[in-house]
C-alpha cells in the first residue's frame, strides 16, 4: 500500500478474494549474531495482550533475544512513539499499530527501515508497502456482535443502520477513537458512509463508550451491555471459544477489514534484533497465534479462525486511509463532542 501508488479506498476482502501469492521468496538478510549481541528488542504494539505475550514468549525461546513490550491502544501507542520521535528520542525498535493511515504517513517521512522479511510475499499487496517500510502483522475484522442468550439472533441487528432501532437503547457499547486506532478507522468510515447523524443517534440511544476492544468484550461478557456496535471480532471469537454466548453479525452493508502494520524503526537502539523480531512476526509460529486467538493472520496461506468465515467470503466496506490520515484529529474531536 505505497501511499503514492495505491488508491485511497481499499477493500482488503476484494483483494483476498483473488487468493493469489507469488512463490515463496527468501527475506532480506539479517545479521543474527549481531542481533544476539544486542540481546533485546523494544516493541511498541497494539496487538491484543494475550497474543502479544505469546509472540514474545515464542520469540524469546526461539532466539534468546529478550523483548521489552509496551502495549496499549493503537492511538496511544502512536502518540507515545511520535512524542518520543519529536523529542529526538528513539526508544522503539519495532512498531506495530492498527492505523495504516498513520503508518503510511510516517513511512513517507522516512521513519522506517525498508525490510522485507521471509513470507513478505504471502501478505496481500494492499496490506504492505512494496519496499518493505511496513507489512501487516494481522488483519482485523470489525463487526457487530451480541449476547445471543439475551438477544435472540432473529431479533438482533443485521446492519449498521439497524443499530439505530429504539429497541436497542441502553444495550450498546463501542470504542473510543482517541484511544484505539481501530476505533478511529471504524468511526471515520461509518461517519463518512452514514453521516455524523449516525453517531448522534447512537448517543441518544445511551451507547456506552469504553477505551478499547477488550473493554467492549468485558462489557458483553459481564452482561452490562448486550451489543458491540462496531468492535474487533477476534475478541468475540475468543469469548465464544471460552464458552460465552456471543454471536458475530456481519453487517450487510459490509464489515471492515483493517491491517495492523509492523515496521522496523530507523535509528533504533537494536537494529539487528528489530529485523529478527519483525521476521519472526511473519513466521508460521507467530502467524498461527492469531487464528488460535480468534483473529485473522496477515498471511493468506494461514487458515481463518475456527468457526469464522474466510475473509474472502465476507462483504467488506472500503476504508479510505488517505482521508482518515488527514481528518483523524477532526474525527476524534467530533466524536468526543457528541459523546461528552
Amino acid at each position: 500500500m505505497h501511499p503514492s501508488h495505491q488508491p485511497a479506498a481499499l477493500a482488503l476482502g476484494a483483494a483476498l478474494l483473488l487468493g493469489l501469492v507469488v512463490p515463496s521468496q527468501a527475506g532480506d538478510p539479517i545479521d543474527v549474531a549481531a542481533a544476539k549481541r544486542e540481546g533485546k528488542v523494544v516493541w511498541y504494539t497494539s496487538t491484543p495482550i494475550a497474543t502479544a505475550n505469546k509472540i514474545v514468549k515464542a520469540f524469546e525461546a526461539d532466539s534468546g533475544v529478550k523483548v521489552e513490550l509496551f502495549r496499549s491502544g493503537g492511538s496511544q501507542v502512536l502518540r507515545r512513539f511520535m512524542q518520543e520521535q519529536q523529542a529526538g528520542r528513539i526508544a522503539a525498535d519495532v512498531l506495530t499499530t492498527s492505523d495504516p493511515a498513520a503508518t503510511a504517513a510516517l513511512a513517507r517521512k522516512d521513519t522506517f527501515v525498508p525490510f522485507k522479511p521471509s513470507n513478505f510475499d504471502k501478505v496481500p499487496a494492499e496490506a504492505k508497502d512494496p519496499n518493505g517500510a511496513y507489512v501487516a502483522q494481522r488483519l482485523n475484522m470489525i463487526t457487530i456482535y451480541v449476547r445471543d442468550d439475551k438477544i435472540p439472533l432473529a431479533a438482533a441487528p443485521k446492519t449498521w443502520s439497524d443499530l439505530l432501532d429504539p429497541k436497542y437503547k441502553g444495550q450498546m457499547v463501542t470504542t473510543d477513537p482517541s484511544y484505539t486506532a481501530l476505533g478511529l478507522m471504524t468511526v471515520a468510515t461509518l461517519a463518512k458512509k452514514f453521516g455524523w447523524g449516525f453517531y448522534e443517534k447512537l448517543r441518544t440511544a445511551d451507547t456506552m463508550v469504553v477505551q478499547g476492544n477488550q473493554q467492549v468484550a468485558d462489557m458483553l461478557k459481564g452482561g452490562e451491555r448486550l451489543i458491540a456496535a462496531g468492535a474487533l471480532d477476534s475478541y468475540a471469537a475468543d469469548e465464544r471459544k471460552a464458552g460465552h454466548p456471543i454471536s458475530t453479525i456481519y453487517p450487510t452493508e459490509g464489515a471492515l477489514i483493517i491491517a495492523s502494520p509492523t515496521s522496523v524503526v530507523k535509528g533504533s537502539p537494536n537494529p539487528n534484533a528489530a529485523k529478527l523480531f519483525a521476521e519472526f512476526m511473519l513466521s508460521d509460529a507467530a502467524q498461527k497465534f492469531f487464528p488460535e486467538d480468534g483473529g485473522y493472520a496477515a498471511r493468506v496461506d494461514i487458515a481463518a479462525p475456527a468457526g469464522s468465515p474466510k475473509l474472502a467470503d465476507v462483504k467488506t466496506m472500503a476504508v479510505d486511509y488517505d482521508a482518515i490520515e488527514k481528518e483523524a484529529g477532526q474525527v476524534k474531536r467530533k466524536f468526543n463532542e457528541i459523546f461528552q
